[in-house]
């Protein structure tokens, strides 16, 4: 029988991977040219990007204990541990895009 989760999901794991790095770069992007006065950024967004990391890394590891105790597929466990970073880089990216340049 035709499982398209199992021939599928490493596929969907790559692709989602792409995405929270590409959002990633864009969001290091945008606050460095935050930092040299390129691009404008909120008060309070070095702090930001430091605080944020913890919560979405223990959001992370929650995430894929509980996959794990499920007995989800190894791609599975990934994906629900990419998840929650993927949100936070994908909401931070839209964030500061939508500041625009200043250029």
């Amino acid at each position: 029988m035709w499982n398209s989760d199992f021939y599928l999901g490493p596929w969907k794991l790559a692709l989602e991977t792409t995405r929270a790095m590409a959002d990633a770069q864009a969001v290091i992007s945008m606050r460095m040219g935050g930092m040299m006065g390129l691009w404008p950024v909120a008060g309070g967004e070095h702090a930001r990007m430091i605080e944020e990391k913890p919560r979405a890394m223990i959001k992370a590891v929650v995430a894929m204990q509980g996959a794990m105790i499920e007995m989800q597929t190894p791609d599975q466990v990934m994906r629900a541990g990419l998840r929650p970073i993927s949100d936070k880089v994908g909401k931070n990216a839209k964030r500061l895009t939508a500041r625009g340049s200043k250029r």
